[in-house]
């Protein structure tokens, strides 16, 4: 018997890496990813795992 899951909870902590709460990364919207210790091809491999699940989730829900 499958066992669908319906509800999905993500949590994170976010922590600052020294100076001020208000000073700026400088770097754009990557600054955050940089610091957070995920690479870029990393980060672009769960991006790409992200993707393919929720494809291989709306084929399964267009199927029912």
């Amino acid at each position: 018997m499958p066992i669908e899951v319906r509800e999905i909870i993500i949590r994170a902590q976010v922590e600052s890496s020294g100076g001020d709460a208000g000073e700026s990364t400088g770097g754009g919207g990557n600054g955050a990813v940089s610091q957070g210790g995920l690479g870029e091809e990393e980060l672009q491999n769960i991006i790409a795992m992200c993707a393919e699940e929720v494809l291989s989730i709306l084929k399964r829900q267009t199927e029912r």
